[in-house]
C-alpha cells in the first residue's frame, strides 16, 4: 500500500485528535483559538484529501476507508468535549442525534455494501447541508469566545440543534432508500 499525498492528509487529521483535545483544555488565553484553528485545520485537510484523490486519480481501498473514520472521530470527540464544557439539555440532545445518527448511517451502509446495494444510500444534498451546519456549530462552540463582540455560543446552539434536525431528516431519506431491502426480512 502506498501512502499518497490524500491518504497522508487523512492520517494528519487523526494525528491532529490528540492535539486538539490537548488544545481544549490548556488554561491559556489562546488555547480557544488553538482549539478551533485545529478543527478548522481537520476540516480542511478533509475537503484538501478527497479533491486531491479525485483530481489526481488517487482514490484506494484505504482512504475510502480511512477518510469517513477520521471525520466521525474527529466529529464525536468535538462533540463529547462541548457537551462536557456544556452539558445542557440544549447541546447534549443534539449531540446525542448526530452520534447516533452516524452509529446507525455506519452499519446501514455496511450492510448494504454486503448485498451489493451500496449506492442505493449514498450522500444526499441533505447530507451535505447538515455536515456544512454541523461542522459550523462546533466550530462555534469550540471556539466559545466573542467573535467581533458577538457572542457565538447562542448560535453556535441554535446552529446545533439545526443540524440535529437536518441529521433526522437525512438519516430518514437513508433509511427510506434501503426499505426495500430491510423489509425483505
Amino acid at each position: 500500500m502506498q501512502l499518497h499525498l490524500p491518504n497522508q492528509l487523512t492520517l494528519l487529521r487523526l494525528a491532529l485528535i490528540p492535539l486538539f483535545v490537548l488544545f481544549f483544555y490548556l488554561p491559556y488565553p489562546w488555547a480557544n483559538e488553538a482549539v478551533a484553528l485545529t478543527f478548522m485545520t481537520a476540516g480542511f485537510t478533509d475537503w484538501l484529501d478527497g479533491y486531491l484523490a479525485r483530481r489526481m486519480g488517487l482514490t484506494s481501498r484505504f482512504g475510502a476507508f480511512l477518510d469517513p473514520v477520521a471525520d466521525k472521530v474527529m466529529v464525536a470527540v468535538a462533540l463529547v468535549l462541548i457537551v462536557q464544557a456544556d452539558p445542557s439539555p440544549w447541546v447534549a440532545l443534539p449531540a446525542l442525534v448526530i452520534v447516533s445518527r452516524e452509529i446507525v448511517i455506519s452499519a446501514l451502509r455496511e450492510w448494504m455494501a454486503e448485498i451489493g446495494k451500496r449506492a442505493a444510500v449514498a450522500v444526499s444534498y441533505v447530507g451535505k447541508v447538515k455536515t456544512a451546519a454541523q461542522m459550523l456549530a462546533l466550530l462555534l462552540l469550540l471556539y466559545r469566545e466573542p467573535l467581533l463582540g458577538l457572542p457565538v455560543q447562542p448560535a453556535g446552539v441554535l446552529l446545533l440543534q439545526v443540524a440535529a434536525g437536518l441529521t433526522l431528516w437525512s438519516m430518514m431519506i437513508y433509511l427510506r432508500a434501503a426499505w426495500p431491502e430491510l423489509k425483505k426480512g
